[in-house]
């Protein structure tokens, strides 16, 4: 039963966080662009804060997952690094920490197009 509520609540935390991301589309004129960028600094500013922890920690994969996952991410990583290396930590610590997932966009980005043929799409 435990597992199934860890589940569950990284559904309804994820959810809710496409859920806004809707709504903004659907009510405001903020393109989808707009509001990716919205979502990695809101990420980045809850998590300089602490404040995106705790969610993390009780939510999962619902709070890594999506886009504010990213920038809480980013400034875990800041965070760490500057703990670690000073100032250079700082400009370092974001590139580390966004690394790994930046990189498998990338590959798996270039795998998907290799596969598939370029053009129009048929009506």
């Amino acid at each position: 039963m435990e597992t199934f509520m860890e589940y569950f609540w990284a559904f309804v935390i994820g959810g809710g966080f496409c859920l806004i991301g809707q709504i903004l589309i659907d009510l405001t004129k903020l393109t989808p662009a707009r509001i990716l960028v919205i979502y990695v600094i809101a990420g980045v500013v809850l998590g300089g804060c602490g404040v995106y922890e705790p969610l993390v920690d009780f939510a999962g994969a619902g709070a890594t997952v999506p886009l504010t996952g990213f920038g809480y991410s980013l400034a875990k990583g800041v965070k760490q690094a500057v703990q670690e290396d000073g100032l250079l930590g700082a400009f370092t610590g974001g590139f580390t920490a966004g690394a790994a997932g930046l990189t498998a966009a990338v590959v798996f980005g270039l795998i998907v197009a290799r596969c598939f043929k370029r053009g129009d799409k048929m009506s």
